[in-house]
């Protein structure tokens, strides 16, 4: 299955990578690694994470606290969300 990233959340992990890239040299190629390694067990497994809503999944990155909200679609799996789980609490509730 095909998997694609709203325009929102191909920001989202632009910024994230920039984050931490800036913190430490080669940590932003370690958080995109990561971010690939969630995609990759989505991939292979789109129904493992209870759903969030009718329509939304979230799978968690293991070393860094991010979450990939993800929609499996007829034809694709969309991530509409790569979020700093950290922040606000409620804002993820758009995804829903």
């Amino acid at each position: 299955m095909r998997v694609r990233f709203t325009s929102t959340a191909e920001v989202e992990l632009k910024e994230a990578m920039e984050f931490y890239q800036s913190a430490r040299e080669g940590l932003g190629a370690e958080f995109l690694a990561e971010v690939q390694a969630a995609i990759n067990l989505i991939e292979s497994f789109p129904l493992a994470w209870s759903p969030l809503s009718s329509r939304t999944r979230r799978c968690r990155t293991h070393r860094f606290p991010y979450g990939l909200f993800y929609q499996v679609r007829s034809d694709e799996i969309l991530i509409v969300s790569v979020m700093d789980l950290r922040r606000d609490p409620k804002r993820w509730e758009e995804y829903l």
